[in-house]
């Protein structure tokens, strides 16, 4: 079996794996094809988490051809036996027609069972829970729409130190959506969750800087965040080109010692992370 936090491993090594070795249409290295292979035959056996992180590899395209009916079936066969992220996942390729015609009503049913799965496991203190049950309540799927009660969920993943929830809630700060606007509070949580390298926080702290909303104003730090961010997004998103034109807009602010002085920051931040600029 895999633990969850097995799991959210290998779901992350699929992604940076992904992002920067090999493509859809690349052989993958020898090593990966054995996990593929192990892979297969755990989710054969009946192994619920197996059967999810193999739907997720056919849903991407990662190792395997990317095929949305595999990926479906793969997510049914451990929803059925009870996962919630499966079962999320299930929903959101009914809610989008991925691998089956488009059916609302199914979407929302198994909305539902990952809202009742998440609950439980949740209330027993697992983070990752706690975070997607945030999800559900923000975005009203298999729940009534609570920005109270997502801010409550994300709370608890936050302080388990789960990064993607820090984000939320400081985005939910930042906006005033289920608690009092407090930029200062949404700051503290979006660095956080940015000295993780999630790009979504580095740009909205990058902004925090720019306007100087619960930090000084600071173009410099404002740049170091654009930056650190405009390099982690996917260079062919939407995301990357409204980032970088924050970047450059705070670079016409700084002088050239101040931008070199910035742009090495940020290169360093990068190798002490152990991260590259895709």
């Amino acid at each position: 079996m895999y633990s969850r936090f097995s799991r959210w491993l290998i779901v992350s090594t699929l992604f940076i794996t992904a992002s920067c070795a090999w493509g859809q249409h690349n052989a993958p290295p020898a090593s990966d094809q054995k996990r593929i292979t192990a892979l297969k035959q755990d989710a054969a056996n009946g192994d619920a988490d197996a059967q999810y992180l193999l739907g997720y590899r056919y849903e991407k395209g990662w190792g395997v051809p990317q095929d949305y009916k595999q990926a479906l079936a793969w997510y049914r066969k451990a929803a059925e036996q009870g996962d919630a992220e499966a079962a999320l996942s299930l929903a959101v390729m009914y809610e989008e027609g991925r691998g089956v015609p488009q059916d609302n009503a199914q979407a929302t049913a198994w909305y539902r069972k990952a809202a009742e799965q998440f609950r439980k496991a949740a209330e027993q203190g697992s983070a990752a829970a706690q975070y997607n049950l945030g999800n559900l309540y923000n975005s009203g799927q298999g729940v009534p729409q609570d920005s109270t009660q997502a801010v409550f969920w994300y709370r608890k993943a936050a302080e388990q130190g789960e990064f993607l929830a820090q984000r939320s809630l400081g985005l939910m700060y930042e906006q005033g959506d289920g608690v009092p606007q407090d930029y200062a509070q949404a700051a503290v949580l979006l660095r956080k969750a940015s000295e993780h390298g999630d790009a979504v926080a580095q740009h909205y702290l990058g902004v925090l800087y720019d306007k100087g909303q619960g930090v000084p104003q600071s173009y410099a730090e404002a740049y170091f965040w654009f930056d650190l961010a405009a390099a982690s997004f996917d260079s062919n998103s939407l995301n990357v080109h409204r980032t970088a034109k924050f970047r450059d807009e705070a670079a016409s602010h700084l002088t050239p010692d101040d931008l070199s002085r910035e742009q090495e920051r940020a290169r360093k931040w990068f190798e002490a992370h152990q991260a590259k600029p895709r």
